[in-house]
């Protein structure tokens, strides 16, 4: 017997979701279709708000609803810039509250066989921040897998001649994983013994 064509839609789409599969998405289906009106509301209004509230810095990049917390607070370190990959990145190093600069998202890796290269990376818009702020260090906050290396070395390639302190978290950060999957204590030991890059 097959699912109701409604059912069968919203199966589809909660398989779009990283992680979820057939079986998690049939679940995730039937379990939704046990809410209660009001709380399948409040659940589509969420939906909803994301493209009409939720937008990226257009200096930094970050996730924000008005204006960004980061580049608005003057009691953050302009000197020090922070590159991240994705603007998720930026929650994981917040709390540990360790790292009081500026960040920017650059929003990919280089990853060849993905057909992203350097173009992606927004050289040029880095390079205007680190005047314009006057930066004297740039902190690589990448993932430690092969794409957060070639980032890594590209850029530091790209910016040496900047003549600024660049630095790469420590590698206490485990080989081959991504910052949202690695522990507070984890992440807040590779930014306090970060080395030079």
């Amino acid at each position: 017997m097959r699912y109701p064509p409604t059912l069968e839609r919203l199966i589809e789409r909660l398989k779009k979701l990283p992680g979820v599969g057939t079986r998690s998405a049939e679940r995730f289906a039937f379990q939704l279709v046990g809410w209660t009106e009001e709380e399948l509301h409040e659940f589509s209004v969420s939906l909803k708000d994301i493209p009409l509230k939720l937008a990226q810095c257009l200096d930094c990049g970050a996730l924000i609803e008005q204006l960004c917390p980061l580049c608005e607070n003057k009691n953050r370190n302009i000197k020090q810039l922070c590159i991240v990959a994705t603007y998720k990145d930026i929650f994981a190093i917040e709390s540990t509250n360790e790292y009081r600069g500026l960040y920017h998202v650059l929003g990919a890796l280089l990853s060849p066989l993905d057909k992203r290269g350097p173009e992606k990376l927004g050289i040029a818009k880095i390079k205007d921040r680190i005047q314009k702020l006057e930066c004297e260090e740039l902190l690589f906050a990448l993932d430690a897998t092969l794409e957060g290396d070639a980032t890594a070395l590209f850029l530091k390639k790209e910016l040496e001649p900047l003549n600024i302190k660049i630095s790469r978290l420590a590698f206490g950060v485990p080989m081959g994983s991504s910052l949202d999957y690695v522990d507070n204590g984890t992440l807040a030991r590779a930014l306090i013994s970060r080395n030079r890059f």
